[in-house]
């Protein structure tokens, strides 16, 4: 097995190794995402309000961690995919009396900023974090939950709680095991297995 240093490939950049070294930003998103997630499962007769608020509230987390982790990496597109939670989960919140369907929208909405963000770091980190299918994965996932909620807005209320539940603890435990990934080649110095 041989090694490969981060300094050394071609297009590297110190935007790449913030990332890589606030990995537990990327683990605290994934913790956060999956806890809605078994929430959605363990109470899924929840109502509308109940799920709206704590979509909301994910939303606000989720994006204020995004702009953070953006932040600290100058990263543009995490700190767009962050922008994009926050005013969703603002949305959200300041009228949680909001109808499903607008509900939907916003979600769907989200999700393909948010997928099409990370497809767009996959191709950017894909010299430096060699076979991050991971993120791929997450982008894809992201994108297909979104036109999933587009094509279908009439689905029911137990069936958009599931649906999003699925999606968060999809989301959450690829999230975290990314971050996972991400904290090894920190903690081996930047190091890639190869």
């Amino acid at each position: 097995m041989s090694t490969d240093t981060l300094a050394a490939p071609a297009g590297w950049n110190p935007i790449a190794r913030e990332i890589i070294d606030r990995w537990w930003l990327l683990a605290l998103r994934g913790v956060a995402s999956s806890l809605l997630g078994i929430a959605a499962f363990v109470v899924p007769g929840i109502t509308l309000l109940v799920l709206v608020i704590l979509f909301g509230a994910y939303l606000l987390i989720d994006g204020v961690l995004a702009i953070v982790a953006g932040a600290m990496g100058r990263s543009w597109l995490l700190v767009l995919e962050g922008a994009a939670g926050v005013i969703a989960g603002l949305l959200t919140l300041v009228w949680p009396g909001i109808t499903a369907v607008v509900l939907l929208i916003l979600t769907a909405a989200w999700a393909i900023v948010t997928g099409v963000a990370e497809l767009v770091a996959a191709y950017r980190l894909r010299r430096i974090v060699r076979n991050e299918w991971l993120l791929i994965l997450l982008g894809v996932a992201s994108i297909m939950f979104g036109i999933a909620l587009v094509i279908r807005p009439g689905a029911g209320l137990l069936a958009l709680v599931y649906l999003i539940g699925a999606y968060c603890l999809l989301f959450g435990v690829l999230l975290v095991a990314l971050a996972l990934r991400l904290r090894s080649i920190s903690t081996r110095g930047g190091v890639l297995p190869t």
